[in-house]
């Protein structure tokens, strides 16, 4: 799945890190000189799950301006509701589509006209 979206926000011009579990993650994230504009984050992850990854990326003002989007099987509106509460920007619920990711990108101002994924940490 990593590699999926991966390769969907690459194609979109984003620069790519993967982290294979929340805890790398995060500590990818302590180790960033710049924070990304972006993170795409599963609900269900080793170690650290996403509800509290997002919880730990919101708990530190370095952080703040971080666009979260969780990606999940998960689809019932109160996990849903509770990602969304916790600091996530925007829900996408597996299978998704090239399309659906684009879209939630827009909708947070990350692509679309006029907006150039690269340079600047993306």
């Amino acid at each position: 799945m990593r590699m999926i979206l991966s390769r969907i926000v690459a194609s979109l011009g984003f620069e790519t890190a993967e982290a294979d579990n929340g805890r790398t993650g995060l500590e990818a994230l302590g180790d960033m000189a710049v924070p990304p504009d972006l993170v795409l984050v599963d609900w269900n992850m080793p170690e650290v799950g996403g509800l509290e990854f997002v919880a730990a990326v919101r708990s530190r003002p370095d952080w703040r301006d971080i666009s979260i989007i969780m990606v999940s099987t998960e689809g019932e509106r109160t996990r849903i509701a509770r990602a969304l509460a916790a600091g996530a920007h925007e829900y996408v619920i597996k299978p998704f589509t090239r399309d659906a990711i684009e879209d939630k990108l827009s909708l947070l101002g990350l692509t679309g006209a006029g907006v150039s994924p690269l340079p600047g940490g993306r």
